[in-house]
């Protein structure tokens, strides 16, 4: 797994310290719950399962879509 710095204040340092302790995980597991929940939020697969689910989801999508592209690419006769 790639690893990544990433910088914090102090303030903010010590409260996802203090979270973390409280909760009983270590620093990444945090990181991890934090990072999948900000996936989660904007649409993104957190694993190869869910992004297959989702690209056929979205694959039938655009079958369903009628194809205007003649029409649009067609050229007025004048």
């Amino acid at each position: 797994m790639p690893r990544k710095r990433v910088q914090f204040d102090d303030e903010t340092f010590n409260a996802l310290d203090l979270l973390a302790r409280d909760r009983m995980m270590d620093f990444q597991e945090l990181a991890d719950e934090a990072f999948s929940d900000l996936l989660k939020k904007h649409g993104r697969p957190t694993d190869l399962k869910s992004a297959l689910r989702q690209s056929v989801r979205n694959e039938g999508s655009l079958r369903d879509q009628p194809n205007n592209t003649r029409s649009r690419n067609r050229r007025v006769a004048r």
